[in-house]
């Protein structure tokens, strides 16, 4: 069986940060059932509902559409609520107070409920009010001031760990807490604020930082040469390779592998700080070797020769890429409103838990179904709904 078998959420999430906690969550099992508004649904979903980011985060989930402003749409919900165990959302601050779906009014529903609730600053402090996107978080959490050339300014990171990372946090959360419900009979309140969930990815560069006591400063793409980017054959914008041979045994087999052994030997790089005082007359005779291949073979060479190192992928290369590919990670799916789609796959493989990964929902796809098993509405019923607005179905 999958691993969360009778785990039922409902996600009121939007954009990434909530999304990607409840995909995590779909993808090990539970059945998510993604709560959203009438006509355009999570803001996500773009022009025409089914955007490529809308699909990438979504999979898995069913969609039901309904309209909170109204307060048949929000009985609905409570109607729907004690049905579930967790309640996910990641509405800017003071949304569900407004709209009364908040954690009090949700536990005078179900007094176990898990209820998760992901906010760019928290819901307490100075900036508890600031509106937060994910890389609006990454800036207030240091990862800018860490990213980029070291005589450079600031940077944006490139991966979205602002909101994804903060989501997988959420999933842990709730995971535990479930746990917990299972031995106290008791649900519970879980806010992630997304800045400090970010501070988590910056442990290791916190960690040089003698406690707070000075800023850790920027270092490009390797400061020094055995752990650093370098070019490769060929013309392409990641035509490189990057090299991470941390250890002494790596620093000699990186020399071994170039062919210049004689590196290693030469008392002017025994010591690490000798090397990154060198760090330019080193990187030039590692460039000349790495320069005259593609990156797929500079690659190979170092890796087969135990240094740690890897050609750059670009986005596209993941699809195609051999290992991933062999390995299962990509995915061929078929949806109904665009045809055949390829997603990446989930990274935890479980020997005892599966779970096929099916395609992002169409808007209101799953109306009919969810309002029929969990409050045995008729057709009839659920076409007043909808007459009526409080309900969308798919067109």
């Amino acid at each position: 069986m999958p691993a969360l078998d009778g785990l039922r959420v409902l996600d009121m999430t939007q954009y990434e940060a909530g999304t990607s906690c409840t995909q995590a969550l779909a993808w090990l099992g539970a059945d998510v059932v993604k709560v959203e508004r009438p006509g355009h649904g999570d803001p996500g979903r773009g022009i025409g509902g089914s955007s490529e980011y809308f699909m990438v985060w979504n999979s898995n989930k069913r969609s039901v559409v309904l309209d909170l402003s109204k307060p048949r749409g929000r009985q609905l919900l409570f109607d729907m609520l004690p049905n579930y165990d967790v309640f996910v959302e990641n509405y800017g601050p003071g949304v569900v107070e407004k709209l009364g779906i908040d954690y009090d009014a949700c536990k005078a529903v179900k007094p176990d409920i898990i209820y998760g609730r992901i906010k760019g600053f928290g819901t307490s402090g100075p900036w508890s009010h600031y509106k937060c996107f994910d890389m609006v978080a990454q800036s207030a959490a240091g990862a800018f001031s860490i990213t980029g050339e070291a005589e450079g300014p600031p940077m944006r990171p490139g991966p979205t760990t602002g909101d994804a990372g903060t989501g997988v946090q959420m999933a842990l959360a709730i995971v535990s807490a479930y746990v917990q419900r299972l031995n106290t009979g008791k649900g519970q309140l879980i806010e992630i604020s997304m800045q400090e969930a970010m501070t988590y990815y910056l442990r290791t560069a916190t960690a040089s930082g003698r406690y707070g006591e000075r800023a850790v400063g920027r270092s490009g793409n390797g400061a020094t040469p055995n752990m650093s980017l370098y070019p490769c054959k060929g013309d392409g914008a990641n035509d490189y390779v990057y090299i991470m041979a941390v250890t002494g045994r790596m620093w000699e087999a990186l020399c071994r592998v170039i062919g210049r052994e004689d590196l290693f030997h030469d008392p002017r790089y025994q010591d690490p700080r000798d090397r990154y005082r060198n760090r330019d007359a080193i990187k030039a005779e590692i460039a000349k070797w790495t320069i005259e291949r593609d990156k797929y073979d500079a690659m190979h060479e170092l890796a087969e020769g135990g240094v740690p190192a890897s050609a750059v992928l670009d986005t596209s290369d993941l699809y195609r890429n051999p290992h991933l590919v062999e390995r299962g990670f990509v995915h061929e799916l078929d949806h109904p409103a665009v045809g055949p789609i390829k997603l990446l796959g989930w990274p935890a493989r479980m020997s005892a838990s599966e779970v096929p990964i099916r395609a992002a929902p169409l808007l209101g796809a799953h109306s009919r179904e969810v309002l029929g098993s969990d409050l045995g509405l008729a057709g009839a019923e659920i076409d007043g709904l909808v007459d009526a607005g409080v309900v969308g179905t798919e067109a």
